[in-house]
């Protein structure tokens, strides 16, 4: 596990690059604090810093091949080196180190750019192979291990976090109004985009290749989750296995490893699998908060850790340590990401790496793949019925919904205001359909898209509208054509946005903010794909739409006790409105003309107004914690460059 960063060049490189890539590693090492490794070739220089998990003492990087022929760089763990060393070397290969990423390079030898499909993983590298002039970026499938870049004409820069690419000094900082306009409907940016113009990310399941001579640029989706195939069987034994398979790959390390435990169903299925195969003594890591209210899982949390033996640490979240630390955290974060629940991920990794423990496993993606979330499928059934009606049927159909009109209180106004706007929002829906563009039912269910939809037009400066030229949010999942399976569509979808760039960004950035290494069985591309090659053949089960959270429950009998497996779900719930309230007393005022008013963002009045921290009841997230977070990130990113 470590940060990587690199700058590619069509001439040749100089001491400025060199100081570049030293200063963006410089910036890393968070992590990677046991050390650095560089290699500078005419038109390339490129750079690591390692956190050691794996072959503490030979795995250190630039790594080599045989001949010296390839070089690489890799931020992440090959899980299955083990098996691939085993292969790798009857057919011949000579390996120099036990490092897990060293199989790359040997894999590369064999399949070229094929060697991906041959990798279990999280992991973003750059592989320069000398003979052909190339090198090669790449990134793991479900995108765990982030890879920003920037390019110009025959220049390419890339670096594992936004600070280390700033650091550089190569890239300018200016706001990219479309990704801003999603930042305010998501609370996060959804990938490939960035904040920043002329910085994106390398997509999950991606690789680029630059031919240097030529300075030809070739990028290639390698996997899709629509694209696993069908599988047959029976779900409950299938998922159970699969499990069992990713427990033993997920502990491999030669440094303790941890587990982030909360009361529900997903963290404890991990913690039940892990611990019996863990071959020395796993520690659990659990949050709460003040007074233990009804929310706080650490009860639940603890009965299950001595159920399973094993030792339990407890921290409590409270409302003046999240003060004090919020500013570094949108710092840490890396990408401006409105999640409030993050102080909890960054307070888990803290005190594990206090316990010295630098790897935790979390039970992240679990909701998302099977179905934790009820409005998932709601969407599903919705966007069903709405691509079998017309459009003048679907019009008709909305219209239905609309109260009458009265002006007996502002607040009956309000709610035909807004029925009347969701109107709209179908209407625009088949408009888009009409001309050979589709997209379901998806985000729009949330009330703090809703807001920001009816918002924001009244919080933007004239100039900045009028910069967004035409790109509406719903263009991130606006699609050329319809999907053979909408259940499958929406599961990709809710991945590519929500797990990937609320959920696995921000636990990568908190927990290498404290040098600690973060693992997500649930993401495992071989887990996923037989979650949905199963789905693919049960698309006529009258039952299907319930499904398939129920396979995990089945997965887990007699791997957990039933008051677990039977437990509702509850979710992340801190105290939110003290938090907010708390953080707005003390920051509330960076929004008076501050960095998003400066830069005609948004209007002076505005930021007076969001600066008083609003809430409205029925938002979530809120548009001021929006701008705050937003404001905050801006403040600390331009202090990088």
């Amino acid at each position: 596990m470590c940060g990587i960063a690199g700058i590619i060049v069509k001439s040749n490189i100089d001491p400025t690059h060199e100081r570049a890539v030293h200063g963006m590693l410089h910036a890393m090492t968070h992590r990677g604090p046991d050390g650095k490794g560089v290699y500078r070739d005419r038109s390339l220089v490129m750079g690591m810093r390692r956190l050691s998990i794996i072959d503490l003492q030979g795995g250190w990087q630039p790594l080599y091949n045989e001949d010296k022929s390839l070089v690489l760089i890799a931020n992440g763990e090959i899980y299955n080196y083990i098996e691939l060393t085993s292969v790798l070397q009857a057919r011949g290969h000579r390996f120099s180190s036990h490092s897990d990423s060293e199989t790359i390079l040997h894999l590369y030898e064999d399949h070229g750019e094929e060697c991906v499909h041959h990798l279990r993983g999280m992991f973003a590298f750059a592989l320069f192979d000398k003979k052909n002039g190339s090198i090669m970026l790449a990134r793991d499938r479900m995108g765990e291990k982030p890879l920003y870049i920037h390019e110009n004409e025959g220049f390419l820069i890339f670096a594992s976090e936004m600070k280390s690419l700033l650091s550089s000094g190569c890239v300018p900082f200016n706001l990219d109004p479309a990704s801003v306009n999603d930042f305010f409907h998501y609370q996060y940016v959804p990938e490939p985009r960035t904040p920043l113009k002329g910085v994106r990310k390398l997509p999950a399941g991606t690789c680029l290749t630059v031919d240097v001579a030529s300075w030809r640029l070739q990028e290639k989706v390698y996997w899709r989750m629509e694209d696993a195939p069908p599988v047959e069987g029976d779900p409950i034994s299938l998922v159970r296995d699969e499990l069992d398979s990713v427990s033993k790959l997920i502990i491999r390390s030669d440094v303790p490893v941890g587990i982030a435990l909360s009361g529900g169903l997903d963290s404890s299925a991990i913690a039940a699998l892990a611990v019996k195969k863990y071959p020395g003594t796993m520690h659990a890591f659990s949050v709460g908060y003040p007074g233990r209210p009804a929310n706080d899982e650490r009860n639940d949390a603890k009965a299950l850790a001595n159920w399973l033996q094993m030792p339990i640490h407890e921290i409590e979240l409270t409302t003046q340590t999240l003060v004090d630390v919020f500013e570094n955290m949108n710092f840490w974060r890396d990408d401006p990401i409105a999640d409030i629940s993050g102080f909890g991920y960054y307070a888990i990794s803290k005190e594990a790496k206090n316990h010295g423990i630098p790897v935790l496993l979390q039970g992240q993606g679990g909701d998302e793949l099977f179905w934790g979330y009820s409005w998932v499928k709601d969407a599903v059934i919705k966007t069903e019925a709405m691509q079998g009606r017309s459009f003048i049927g679907e019009m008709l159909e909305h219209s239905k919904r609309l109260p009458a009109l009265r002006f007996n209180s502002v607040r009956s106004y309000l709610d035909w205001t807004k029925s009347l706007t969701d109107t709209i929002y179908e209407t625009i829906t088949r408009v888009i359909h009409a001309s050979n563009k589709f997209r379901p039912i998806f985000h729009e269910l949330h009330p703090d898209f809703q807001l920001a939809l009816s918002s924001m037009n009244n919080i933007y400066d004239n100039s900045f509208k009028k910069s967004l030229d035409g790109d509406s949010a719903f263009d991130v999942y606006t699609y050329s054509k319809p999907w053979e399976f909408t259940d499958i569509r929406l599961t990709s979808l809710i991945c590519e946005t929500y797990l990937l760039e609320n959920g696995i960004a921000q636990g990568d950035r908190l927990s290498m903010a404290n040098s600690v290494e973060l693992r997500l069985p649930f993401v495992d591309y071989k887990l996923v794909e037989l979650v949905i090659g199963l789905r693919k053949t049960r698309q006529n089960d009258p039952d299907y739409k319930q499904f398939p959270k129920p396979w995990l429950r089945g997965a887990m009998k007699n791997l957990l006790p039933d008051w677990v497996i039977d437990r509702p779900k509850q979710g992340f719930a801190p105290p939110v409105r003290e938090w907010h309230d708390a953080l707005f007393n003390k920051y509330g005022h960076y929004l008076i003309d501050g960095y998003l008013v400066q830069s005609r963002t948004i209007t002076a009045e505005a930021g007076k107004i969001l600066a008083s921290g609003p809430y409205p009841p029925e938002a979530f997230t809120p548009i001021s914690f929006k701008a705050l977070v937003l404001e905050m990130w801006c403040r600390s990113m331009i202090k990088q460059i």
